[in-house]
């Protein structure tokens, strides 16, 4: 079958989670490896019955461990890959996650989030995984992340997922959230998407650029793939401290340098605003409503809603510090963007977090207090 075939309408009322597979699906995605957990079971199970139609590879695994492995050695096999879970799942893959960072495997992960930590609440919401995306893998490394505010951009920051993850070969993180990833909405299904797909090897020669060409299993390249510290063309070398410090650095430069094409955010209202919001995820809605009913009492205040999590954009919001008398971050967490933010700020500022916990989704009013 065609994929349109196989995606149906351009317009459904579906899941975030559905609204992911489709995005995941548009994007190339032709091999998912997973292990069933709430509340990212849906994803599995939908990629269990598209997956084949599109003569893509769908494998239940033993854990995650085994579903990460599996992604990271079918990407090598030149194919577009992806797992889902939340986060116990999450915190299993990490070690292949870093493994995946150091070989420069493109994959994406789509982490549902739950309340933590450990079990946790299996059926509620959450915003806990933030920082486990981030330096949840030992030694130095940049992955990117994003977060989708609805299901609309549940679909369209998957495809952007992929493309991040192929471009820069990198491990990309979608942080839903079990609300997005199980909320119903209208979604459009795009009549056209750009696609970026990793650039292959073609000769030996190495072009000095940060972000290698790819050589796929069974193309005749002669190429190491290794964890272990390497040289550019992947041949072991841990005891050389230059070999590892070029490394580390390429690794970062990739991603950092560019941050300028990976940084996505929505910004409401802020060529005035003297209090800054800043959200990502769930919390953004509440928030649009009340910064809305702050304007029309004749407060100044401005609404950043992150899309791009990782890496963080320092800069940015240093100019934002600059020109607000105050930033509050808004997070069902206990602080994990709240101190960045405090970081690139630098005491220009006044910076607050307003924690959302236990499972609940921020109302309007409750927003409207703290402003």
């Amino acid at each position: 079958m065609d994929i349109d075939t196989v995606l149906g309408p351009r317009q459904q009322f579906i899941q975030g989670d559905i609204a992911c597979v489709y995005g995941a699906l548009v994007a190339g995605c032709r091999f998912f490896a997973g292990y069933p957990i709430t509340p990212a079971t849906e994803i599995a199970e939908e990629m269990s019955y598209k997956l084949p139609q599109l003569k893509g590879t769908y494998l239940q695994m033993e854990d995650e461990i085994g579903s990460i492995s599996a992604v990271i050695g079918a990407s090598w096999t030149g194919k577009k890959s992806m797992t889902a879970t939340s986060g116990p799942g999450f915190s299993l893959m990490q070690e292949n996650i870093g493994y995946a960072v150091m070989t420069e495997t493109p994959c994406v992960i789509v982490d549902v989030q739950r309340g933590g930590p450990s079990t946790g609440q299996p059926t509620h919401t959450s915003q806990g995984d933030i920082m486990q995306a981030r330096y949840g893998t030992h030694g130095d490394s940049e992955i990117i992340a994003v977060s989708p505010s609805s299901v609309q951009e549940a679909l369209e920051l998957t495809i952007a997922a992929f493309n991040y993850s192929e471009k820069y070969r990198v491990p990309v993180v979608v942080l839903m959230e079990e609300s997005i990833g199980h909320m119903r909405e209208k979604v459009t299904l795009p009549d056209s998407a750009e696609i970026i797909d990793r650039k292959l090897m073609d000769t030996e020669i190495d072009d000095g650029t940060d972000i290698l060409p790819f050589a796929v299993f069974g193309h005749g390249h002669r190429r190491h793939v290794t964890g272990l510290t390497h040289k550019r063309d992947g041949c072991p070398s841990p005891d050389d401290p230059d070999v590892h410090a070029e490394l580390l650095e390429r690794l970062s430069s990739k991603i950092v340098s560019d941050i300028d094409s990976i940084f996505m955010a929505n910004e409401k209202n802020m060529d005035d605003a003297t209090t800054v919001i800043v959200s990502y995820g769930m919390t953004s809605r509440p928030i649009h409503a009340a910064v809305d009913i702050a304007r029309g009492e004749g407060k100044k205040v401005g609404h950043v809603s992150l899309k791009t999590l990782w890496p963080f954009n320092y800069s940015h919001f240093e100019k934002i510090a600059e020109k607000a008398d105050r930033i509050i971050v808004a997070e069902m967490n206990l602080g994990m963007i709240y101190h960045p933010i405090r970081e690139a700020a630098n005491g220009k500022c006044k910076v607050e977090k307003l924690s959302i916990l236990g499972g609940k989704i921020p109302q309007p009013d409750e927003i409207l207090e703290v402003l």
